[in-house]
């Protein structure tokens, strides 16, 4: 008996993941589509973001249908940047850094994007250095 408990904590435990990932990547598919051009380089970034967050590969492509209609269906970011708030430091990074890679992903950066960064540094308690060394960071890696 103590054994069905367990298994249920685990599978509510899933559940919550998969919110957690489903939040995180609707956020991330957000970013995506601030400037109308949700493109197949973006969505690999996404994938691998996720995966490299710890969700399972073999769920991937319904958590992100998932969270395409999360995104959809809101009018506001608060509820995607809780979950990442609310995540380690080190995770934390990689999604600001994934973020700005899926904006330079087209080699450019629109005024709605940096903006929209500009507002997510304040939303998730990244000071402005660390996120400018993101940036910049992203910017080296694919000039190369």
């Amino acid at each position: 008996m103590i054994s069905f408990f367990k298994n249920k904590e685990k599978e509510k435990d899933t559940v919550n993941n998969d919110k957690s990932y489903s939040n995180i990547a609707a956020l991330l598919i957000h970013v995506a589509k601030i400037d109308e051009n949700y493109e197949d380089k973006e969505k690999e970034i996404i994938k691998k973001t996720l995966i490299e967050l710890g969700a399972t590969i073999s769920n991937i492509d319904k958590l992100i249908a998932d969270a395409s209609v999360i995104e959809e269906n809101s009018n506001q970011i608060l509820s995607f940047t809780r979950e990442v708030k609310n995540a380690p430091e080190s995770d934390k990074i990689r999604i600001v850094e994934s973020l700005w890679k899926i904006i330079y992903s087209d080699d450019n950066a629109d005024m709605y994007e940096t903006n929209l960064m500009r507002r997510l540094a304040g939303l998730l308690y990244i000071d402005a250095k660390t996120m400018g060394d993101l940036k910049e960071k992203v910017k080296k890696e694919l000039s190369k």
